[in-house]
């Protein structure tokens, strides 16, 4: 059995079970989210700095980045190995997007815990 390493899950019922998950989560980020906006004060920098200043809503707000950096990745995955045959533009395009979303990890981890 050929194993990829370039792929995030085991197989593909394990990146659906991750998609769905995800899916989920980011779904529950979302109304969170919402409510904030529509049953919270009038929103101005302070409301907003003591909202994110929370520890719950910022441990949310990583489990959800790191949700959509998963969601993002198993999708592009699977966009660049059905659809760029060359394996050597696949594998370029492949770093390209895992640099991208370890950038996007880090910076979401220094903007909102100030590391």
């Amino acid at each position: 059995m050929v194993k990829h390493i370039s792929s995030f899950g085991r197989n593909g019922v394990h990146d659906y079970l991750l998609i769905r998950a995800t899916g989920i989560i980011m779904a529950l980020y979302t109304v969170y989210m919402m409510c904030f906006f529509a049953f919270g004060p009038d929103i101005n920098y302070l409301t907003w700095h003591s909202f994110f200043g929370g520890t719950v809503t910022k441990v949310f707000t990583m489990i959800a980045l790191l949700c959509v950096l998963v969601h993002a990745w198993i999708g592009l995955w699977q966009v660049l190995t059905d659809y760029v045959k060359p394996a050597l533009i696949r594998s370029l395009l492949q770093l390209a997007v895992i640099v991208t979303l370890v950038a996007y990890f880090f910076s979401g981890l220094f903007i909102l815990w100030g590391v």
